[in-house]
């Protein structure tokens, strides 16, 4: 038998799965790692600590799953963009890891925006919007911040790069994740000097590692990582790809047609298309996964991570017991929200707990919280306040496209039949839910498969690999209520913007 690893790598998870070239899932290993938020808007991450949870999930899956190592064929990638890695020519990383969510950097942005040529400029090249938790900003801040860091940094990496070059040794930019990042001129795929410059990091350029394809062989595994983890020498390493690109391939996102929804920490919803749209009111167009095609994304750090918040602030109790119990906290949130309906209470919760797809400096909230509501309710708030963030997005992406038929839905949310059903019957439109737990991995699993030769190209692998679970249809009689909770829902953030505003003049 033959099988490829993905390693997904998000904000404070380690993932690892191992699928065999059908696209079945054979064993999962997780790992967490400790967010750090040494001052107000900072995420870090200890780069260490990341490495050796990479490490222990290599281990767990060779030893739970029995499989000789010389059938593992090909490792792959993926983890959260953006952020930034940084490390000498040692290998030494030259401060903590930053994840997505920081923003720190935020007064970069404002600067950068506010200067004409940044539309007339410098969009035309990344497409995309700027934003504090990219690297141009990161790099901005430790340029004038940590001096000392900026000049001893020999190589920028995202996530999965560094992890790549742990493995193997080798030191390359994937150009999906590269794509997102500001750093690059997507347009002409290449590192651009007088667009690092407009951003005052010039000195950055000869820090950028040479750019690599997804499905591209960058390196093997050393002797000394198949020491540590019982991987074979030499079992090569793809590129990878972008988190988003991953959940999209994931879910079969090979046509025009469809439309994905990713919701896990990020709200990520996204279309392929050969022409690439540029805007200034459209979050990112990125370079897909597959020749020809580019990636359109609307996202923002505004989906399922508020319930996790949420259930560590609110319901520690309730979350011990589940695991004494050996329960899960989420089947109890489920059971709640599935005992209240949507017209019963006009409570809103605002998902801007780790940033804001709406407003600059919007903050999070419940709007309309009577003595009467129930923690029943509040969930159910929660459910739908991410939901009507992700449909925000959409909205934006249909101006660009003709509305799907069909939306296909990836992301932790999935596992929550209530919470599938809610976006079925808001959308007003079937939902196809993947047969995948994890689809990070999936997706850049298939990077790994092409690389060996064992599929031609990534939409092969994926008709292989991918299949649809189930198809939730909506409900037409959800309809009307849930089109004037959102309508609720978009004048309360704009109405929202003038107290949010006196917050950051106090």
């Amino acid at each position: 038998m033959k099988y490829v690893l993905g390693i997904d790598n998000g904000g404070t998870m380690t993932k690892a799965t191992l699928f065999s070239l059908k696209g079945e899932e054979i064993v999962t290993a997780v790992s967490k790692t400790e967010m750090l938020t040494p001052r107000p808007y900072y995420t870090e991450r200890d780069c260490e600590e990341l490495w050796q949870a990479n490490l222990a999930v290599i281990r767990e899956i060779l030893t739970r799953s029995a499989i000789a190592a010389v059938e593992l064929v090909g490792i792959s990638i993926t983890g959260h963009g953006n952020g930034l890695y940084v490390m000498n020519k040692a290998g030494e990383t030259t401060y903590n890891g930053i994840i997505s969510t920081d923003q720190r950097a935020q007064k970069y942005v404002h600067q950068w925006r506010a200067d004409p040529r940044y539309d007339e400029e410098i969009l035309p090249k990344t497409m995309q919007s700027v934003w504090a938790g990219q690297p141009v900003a990161l790099l901005a801040w430790l340029k004038e911040n940590e001096k000392e860091v900026y000049t001893k940094t020999d190589f920028i990496l995202m996530v999965k790069d560094y992890i790549r070059y742990k493995l193997t040794g080798d030191v390359f930019f994937e150009q999906t994740d590269a794509s997102g990042t500001s750093l690059l001129n997507v347009r002409n795929r290449c590192y651009d000097k007088e667009l690092l410059a407009f951003f005052g990091i010039e000195e950055v350029f000869d820090k950028l590692p040479p750019l690599r394809n997804a499905t591209a062989c960058c390196g093997s595994v050393t002797e000394e990582v198949a020491t540590l983890t019982g991987l074979r020498a030499g079992t090569p390493v793809a590129g990878g790809m972008f988190d988003i690109s991953a959940s999209a391939i994931a879910s079969g996102l090979v046509s025009e047609d469809h439309l994905c929804i990713v919701a896990g920490t990020w709200s990520i919803n996204e279309y392929i298309t050969k022409n690439p749209v540029v805007d200034k009111h459209l979050f990112m167009t990125s370079i897909y996964c597959i020749d020809g095609f580019w990636l359109t994304t609307e996202a923002s750090p505004t989906s399922a991570s508020n319930l996790e918040w949420y259930i560590n602030q609110c319901m520690p109790l309730e979350k011990n017991e589940a695991k004494a119990k050996n329960q899960s906290i989420y089947h109890l949130c489920n059971e709640l929200v599935s005992q209240t309906e949507p017209e019963e209470s006009e409570l809103l919760f605002l998902p801007f707990l780790f940033g804001s797809n709406a407003v600059s400096h919007a903050s999070s909230c419940f709007i309309g919280l009577l003595s009467w509501h129930q923690r029943a309710h509040l969930l159910r708030a929660i459910y739908e306040g991410v939901v009507f963030s992700h449909m925000a997005h959409v909205e934006r992406l249909l101006q660009f496209r003709v509305k799907p038929t069909v939306v296909r839905l990836a992301g932790g949310v999935t596992k929550s039949d209530v919470w599938v059903q809610l976006f079925a019957d808001a959308l007003q439109l079937p939902v196809e839910v993947i047969n995948v737990q994890e689809h990070g991995t999936l997706g850049t699993a298939m990077c790994a498969a092409v690389m060996t030769g064992e599929y031609e190209s990534i939409q092969q692998a994926s008709e292989a690999m991918v299949q649809v679970k189930t198809t939730i249809q909506p409900n037409p009689l959800k309809a009307a209520i849930y089109e004037q909770k959102f309508k609720r829902y978009q004048e309360t953030v704009h109405k929202m913007a003038d107290v949010w505003a006196l917050g950051v003049k106090q």
